[in-house]
């Protein structure tokens, strides 16, 4: 049966994560749409123009408008609902500068936002810099959560001098005498948010971010002893904002109803207290649908965009109707749904860390009875007898084993033993796999008989959570997606740690233990993508190995129809000798030592002049040179 691109597409799960912004275009090669329509970058093209821009792979490649769009389509969906449920109210979205703190992130977004009256949420006195930096409509607020310290706070204080709408949340009951204080220091009347913590929690990994025992946020006994300081010290004016977070990637929208409806009666009731709030933030949470399953699995979300904003517009104006307050304005903290689609990571298969497929191996006519037998084994397998079979060879070769352990089997015995294994495996596997009912010892099988595929990156620096969080992240070859893949494999990085390794992979009904990828062709490159990078993961990484940022490029397309593709910015990732900068070390001393080496193994006629240049050559190339692979040099 022939394979076609719309067979890549369902295999993938491309049009369900995709969002759209995803497809496979009639070469099999995987393109990226960054306004949703016909213009499209094809990535395999593309890999040509990077190599000319001198760009080292693995590469980071963003798409600057798709963060211009999940801009759009958040204000939107907000807007419409608005609009069609006659909320008297605005809606006021922010940025939170720790999903992505690079500038060439944070430059788009605020470029896209600032027209719609986007703002920023910082969570340390250097994010707070980053936020009062940027130009912002004048009814944008910015948000300042976390701890806070008197240097904190005064920094907050100058940003409302300045005329911004800098809310300082209150995390901690402690935190509103020292807002008091420092503001009567300072002379300005401080914009006071009070962050509360909700009965209601979110679901999937990030579930402890809220409830009741969550990190952050005032009990109910906390907020009004908060209000009774602020009556005190006659600054219940500046109390303007209820903040309450239910958790990050909230992947059901009942979590999310619950949580704006209690949230919705404490605005309510404040405003019944004599305070005059009028900002509701309802924090982070809107997720992104990383497996494409539009399931409530924490990879995924069982909401649209649209269904989001209508139940926080819907219950928040039913709730302040139902207790005569006015609506407030509405702000949300949406940075994973804005970020995450905008860049993926290219890089490049190497190899296999285990032995190919053998179509047939060849017993010698004296080789070992125990492996003739496995030979006959193999060749009389069928899915009547294959479980029989199989535990027929798992007998033989632990005999074949304890011939090798006394020294009655050669290495190449052995050898030849593993790989007749290997396919005894495979031919039981594939006949189980008929059956409706696959027992647990072959699923276990499975795993064990997946191949390897060697990728030019590194899982700690370039998708930190998929190694500790066991985030889903799609992954997807970027060419031949129009011809049938024939290899089970799960995907190595490039460091010496047996947990680089993605070994778990985005499924619509399940979460796959291995990826359908090719065979790799001798001499010919294979790309894959790792996509929905965009939040978190650039910040988060880590240098395991001394493997460090990769070089990145920023990709649009101009024009009307398909557009042209055009780079515009490569920035270049770490080198050697930035990455031993950062754990203390000088590179310049570490070559002069290289040096006195030098002329002591030529003094000792152990190198030639022309041998000890080569050497130090080498070494200074190694210090200057890009931290991953130079696959193809």
């Amino acid at each position: 049966m022939s394979f076609t691109t719309r067979d890549a597409v369902r295999l993938y799960g491309i049009d369900g994560w995709g969002a759209g912004y995803f497809d496979v275009n009639s070469k099999g090669h995987l393109v990226v749409k960054p306004h949703r329509g016909e213009a499209a970058v094809d990535l395999m093209a593309l890999v040509p123009k990077l190599k000319e821009k001198e760009a080292r792979f693995p590469v980071l490649v963003r798409f600057p408008q798709i963060l211009e769009s999940r801009v759009a389509e958040i204000f939107e969906a907000f807007n419409k609902s608005i609009e069609e449920y006659a909320y008297a109210g605005a809606y006021r979205g922010v940025f939170p500068i720790k999903v992505n703190q690079q500038k060439e992130v944070l430059d788009p977004l605020v470029a896209a936002g600032a027209p719609l009256g986007m703002g920023l949420e910082a969570g340390s006195k250097a994010e707070l810099t980053i936020a009062l930096s940027r130009e912002l409509r004048d009814d944008a607020v910015i948000i300042c959560n976390g701890y806070k310290d008197a240097a904190y706070v005064r920094l907050a204080l100058q940003g409302v001098a300045l005329g911004r709408k800098v809310f300082l949340i209150v995390e901690k009951a402690q935190e509103i005498p020292l807002i008091i204080r420092v503001a009567e220091e300072a002379g300005v009347r401080p914009m006071v948010g009070v962050r509360i913590r909700l009965r209601a929690r979110g679901s999937g990994k990030w579930e402890k971010s809220g409830g009741a025992e969550a990190k952050f946020g005032l009990t109910t006994q906390e907020l009004i002893d908060a209000v009774d300081q602020l009556k005190r010290a006659g600054m219940i004016d500046c109390l303007r904002l209820l903040h309450f977070h239910v958790g990050s990637q909230i992947p059901e929208i009942k979590r999310i109803k619950i949580a704006v409806k209690e949230g919705a009666r404490v605005y309510a009731k404040l405003r019944a207290e004599g305070c005059p709030i009028d900002y509701l933030d309802v924090g982070g949470g809107l997720g992104v649908d990383y497996d494409g399953s539009n399931t409530s699995y924490e990879a995924s979300m069982n909401y649209s965009v649209q269904e989001y904003a209508n139940d926080v517009v819907y219950f928040v104006k039913e709730t302040c109707v139902a207790e005569n307050v006015p609506v407030p304005t509405l702000v949300s903290e949406s940075g994973r749904a804005l970020a995450a689609y905008h860049c993926l990571l290219l890089c490049e298969v190497s190899g296999q860390a285990t032995q190919g497929d053998d179509d047939e191996i060849m017993v010698p006519a004296d080789a070992h009875d125990g492996l003739k037998g496995l030979h006959e084994i193999y060749a009389g397998m069928t899915r009547k007898n294959h479980r029989e079979y199989w535990h027929d060879a798992e007998e033989k070769r632990e005999v074949l084993m304890g011939h090798f352990d006394l020294g009655y089997l050669s290495l190449r015995d052995r050898a030849l033993a593993e790989r007749m294994m290997t396919l005894i495996g495979r031919r039981a596997l594939q006949f189980a796999k008929e059956d409706r009912f696959v027992p647990e010892e072959f699923e276990q099988l499975e795993k064990r008989l997946v191949s390897k595929y060697i990728a030019n990156f590194s899982v700690f620096q370039s998708i930190p959570d998929s190694w500790a969080l066991d985030q889903l992240f799609p992954i997807v070859p970027i060419h031949r997606l129009d011809e049938r893949p024939s290899v089970h494999a799960t995907l190595c990085d490039v460091t010496c740690d047996s947990d680089g390794e993605v070994d778990r992979f985005v499924d619509l009904r399940d979460v796959k233990d291995s990826l359908e990828l090719h065979a790799l062709t001798p001499g010919k490159p294979y790309y894959v993508a790792i996509g929905l990078i965009g939040a978190y993961q650039d910040v988060m990484g880590d240098y395991h190995n001394l493997f460090g940022r990769v070089d990145e490029v920023h990709v649009t397309v101009k024009g009307k129809g398909k557009g042209t593709t055009r780079i515009d910015a490569l920035v270049k990732g770490d080198n050697a000798d930035d990455v031993l900068k950062i754990f203390g070390h000088d590179a310049e001393q570490m070559v002069d030592a290289i040096e006195k080496m030098v002329r002591r193994a030529m003094k000792e006629k152990r190198l030639t002049r022309s041998s000890a240049n080569d050497v130090l050559a080498e070494y200074r190339e190694a210090i200057e040179g890009y931290t991953y692979l130079g696959l193809g040099e």
